[in-house]
């Protein structure tokens, strides 16, 4: 500023002096408005908000705030997810699923504590979520309802506080180090007795903080594990740190004796450096579901009704059905609905593993989580919030995550036997040189405690499923039963239907025939006028190709699963389907038509005689030949099972090699065909899309949906083929073989390694430091050969 220059004026009785121009102009303004207050506020100290007491849970008991999370689950009952923090371990998982499942009211609770959460089933006439959600937090564990932002707050917390207690336990240890290594290399009279008891001093107070900030999630968990009288994962770890530092201080305390802070401090760094470590993989292993759940904007640009091209942006929860919405280039789609627009491009490769756009037309439908990858247009909402494709999808894999594989659960039960045969082990060993060498007695029980923790045994499977849920839904297999990669890795054959499975399904009429003097125009009318009814591949079809007149309505619709359908038109009984069916009708014998062709002829028929026929063609999927020949190298057995005439299976599974063919085969029939395997000790994985398909995938022991099928059919199954390649099935087929072999390699090693280093510990050749070392390892051992899935 120029020199001299003086910038002030008076307010408030006082003068107030500035720096420039720039800033009396904004304080004459402030003043000007009334708002002096501001510079009294803008010194105090801010306020602080008060702290979360967690007793926020009778919030979830509203109608309004349940409509965000909690879903219809059939015959009167709800259910939801829940997002539970500090889960450490398998057995913490296995105690709140206990005491959750005991709350009178709850019909079902499935944890998983790789991803953190909980599924419940409740009757909301018998219990309220409040209380569920209180028998969780009673326990030590907070819990809430499960949201994508919410969770990312907790791993960040968890991250942080398990970085804060890694950096203790890492200094104290170092600084324990220091101490320990002049005691271990001085000979005899080396070291006077007062710098012997200065070393022992500095180790016990340095390895205070240590146990009581480190090693307190570990006191915790073994308590909760106590009070709910189970032996935990926690409870061997706890036992261990307690008793040797306990026993190192009394020997401090006297002057004479071991001390091992080293070996407490050790241990506890390396046990909470594993626990980090896994805290990430768990993080990587939970990304696809994760990845899924961000997909969903948290804003919609809706048209303002009324006001032309006017948009307001609104919260994608608020809309609602029959909204229009603008979807700008680069977007996300919020929510299910048709293009309002003339054309679109979208790329849903986040949700079907198709990387390249897709061209959609007005009227067709558009998934919510796709992009728009070109210019922007409009769409009206369908379907919203869990109503979604995009919702639908996280609660299958929600559902995976929860449930538990008969692998977790043998692996669940046998921790929970191995923690107290590792208390009786250790209180063996300790009685035993009680009678040898008392002045070992303790550290050799301590030895054992923690060498042959089963941590590693309790990490060997859940992180396994987990990583290959994740793995699996990369490739655009969406797991809603855990118990599927079991089921796909031990199959022996597999079946496919033809439609839609092995075919492209998208048929085409190819050729019409009429009789009787039928116009070829009246015939596609009726027989359309039928297909609206029905979401087959081939009733699509014929309502693709009607022409002419429209059909009135049809009346006293009734469908026969694998023969056809038949309804009232303009006042006659009219039947569509196979020939033997439709005929039934009026008694006449089909006519000869295209009798050697691999077509799919559907025959149209009244109570006078034959309308019309129909052939339809469906071109084979193009990597299906490749992906047959895959799974056969797999030495897996190939069934092709359909309802379509004998000629035309025959035909589709000679170009791909199958010999096992099963042609008119009925609903029934193809469950029949299984249960017929299943019986002669195959294990069966079965593909198919239609509704006829349901009873087929229920009985099978591995079931895949595709993406485009029927929605019976992905209920019915255990994953559902986003993408519908076949390419991708091969592949998560290799990945639950994989998945498997990990299994048994995490498994055999846990429990080797516990039986090698059992017996070393117990007559004395392994230390507290070493056994620390050695537990921490092999925990890490097992989580890295999982993640070895993602590769």
């Amino acid at each position: 500023m120029p020199p001299g220059s003086a910038f002030a004026f008076e307010a408030e009785g006082r003068l107030r002096a500035f720096c420039c121009a720039g800033c009396e102009a904004v304080s004459r303004a402030i003043s000007g408005q009334g708002l002096d207050e501001y510079y009294r506020l803008r010194a105090a100290a801010s306020p602080r908000p008060a702290p979360d007491d967690g007793d926020d849970a009778a919030l979830y008991d509203t109608e309004l705030v349940q409509a965000r999370f909690v879903r219809d689950a059939g015959d009167g009952q709800r259910e939801a997810t829940l997002l539970v923090e500090d889960l450490r371990c398998a057995a913490c998982a296995w105690l709140i699923e206990q005491v959750v499942a005991r709350t009178p009211g709850v019909a079902s609770a499935e944890a998983n504590f790789a991803a953190r959460r909980i599924a419940i089933r409740w009757d909301p006439a018998a219990a309220r979520l409040s209380t569920v959600i209180g028998a969780v937090r009673a326990l030590g564990y907070p819990a809430w309802p499960f949201e994508e932002r919410r969770l990312a707050q907790v791993e960040a917390r968890e991250r942080r506080a398990l970085m804060r207690r890694l950096w203790v336990a890492g200094l104290g240890m170092m600084q324990v180090m220091m101490y320990a290594v002049p005691a271990w290399i001085a000979g005899a009279g080396d070291m006077t007795p007062d710098i012997e008891d200065l070393m022992r001093w500095a180790g016990l107070i340095l390895t205070v903080p240590v146990v009581a900030y480190s090693a307190q999630p570990y006191f915790a968990g073994a308590w909760r594990s106590l009070g709910q009288r189970r032996l935990g994962m926690d409870v061997p770890v706890a036992l261990g740190i307690a008793v040797a530092f306990a026993a190192s201080a009394i020997a401090t305390w006297r002057g004479t004796g071991a001390v091992y802070f080293d070996s407490v401090t050790m241990f506890v760094f390396l046990l909470t450096g594993g626990r980090w470590l896994e805290l990430a993989a768990r993080g990587r292993a939970g990304l696809a579901l994760q990845r899924l759940a961000r997909l969903a904007p948290h804003a919609a640009h809706r048209l303002v009704e009324g006001s032309g091209e006017r948009t307001e942006t609104i919260s994608a929860a608020a809309l609602r059905p029959g909204d229009r919405v603008l979807v700008r280039a680069g977007e996300t789609l919020p929510a299910d609905g048709t293009l309002a627009a003339d054309e679109a491009v979208v790329n849903e490769a986040l949700l079907t593993g198709e990387s390249r756009p897709v061209r959609r037309m007005r009227g067709e439908a558009l998934t919510g989580g796709a992009v728009n990858a070109a210019n922007a247009f409009v769409m009206q909402v369908e379907r919203v919030g869990s109503d979604t494709t995009l919702s639908h999808i996280e609660r299958l894999m929600e559902r995976a995550l929860s449930e538990r594989p008969r692998w977790v659960e043998l692996a669940q039960r046998a921790s929970g036997v191995f923690v107290a045969a590792v208390l009786a082990c250790a209180l063996g060993a300790g009685i035993a040189w009680l009678w040898i060498d008392p002045s070992r007695a303790l550290w050799i029980a301590v030895s054992v405690l923690i060498v042959t923790c089963p941590c590693a045994l309790s990490l060997a499977t859940p992180v396994a499923i987990t990583v290959a849920l994740g793995e699996m839904a990369r490739n655009s297999m969406v797991v809603s039963r855990a118990r599927a990669i079991e089921a796909l890795a031990v199959a022996t054959d597999f079946v496919f239907d033809k439609t839609g499975t092995l075919t492209a399904g998208a048929p085409r009429l190819l050729e019409t025939l009429s009789f009787g003097g039928h116009r070829i125009d009246e015939a596609l009318a009726i027989a359309a006028a039928l297909a609206r009814h029905s979401s087959h591949p081939l009733d699509r079809a014929l309502a693709q190709a009607m022409g002419g007149p429209e059909a009135p309505s049809p009346e006293d619709y009734r469908s026969h699963a694998g023969a056809g359908a038949e309804a009232r038109v303009d006042g006659r009984r009219v039947r569509i389907g196979r020939a033997e069916f439709a005929g039934a009708l009026h008694g006449k014998a089909a006519p000869l038509a295209w009798l050697h062709s691999p077509d799919t002829v559907v025959w149209l028929a009244d109570e006078r005689g034959w309308i019309a026929a129909f052939r339809i063609g469906d071109a084979l999927r193009e990597e299906a030949p490749r992906a047959i020949a895959a799974l056969r190298a797999m030495g897996l057995r190939i069934h092709l099972l359909t309802g379509d005439e004998p000629r035309v299976a025959h035909a589709v599974a000679s170009s791909l090699g199958i010999e096992r063919v099963e042609a008119r085969a009925t609903p029934e029939g193809k469950r029949e065909y299984v249960q017929a395997l299943q019986r002669l000790g195959a294990r069966v994985a079965m593909a198919g899309d239609g509704v006829n398909d349901a009873p087929v995938l229920a009985q099978a022991d591995a079931s895949i949906a595709m993406g485009q099928g029927a929605d019976l059919a992905q209920l019915r199954a255990d994953a559902v083929l986003l993408s519908g390649s076949l390419d991708d099935l091969v592949r998560s087929m290799r990945i639950a073989r994989r998945a498997r072999a990990v299994i048994r390699q995490n498994l055999a090693w846990a429990l080797g390694y516990n039986l090698l280093v059992l017996p070393l510990a117990f007559v004395g050749f392994v230390t507290p430091f070493v056994a620390g070392i050695g537990m921490a390892s092999s925990s890490l051992l097992v989580v890295a050969n999982a993640l070895r899935l993602r590769r």
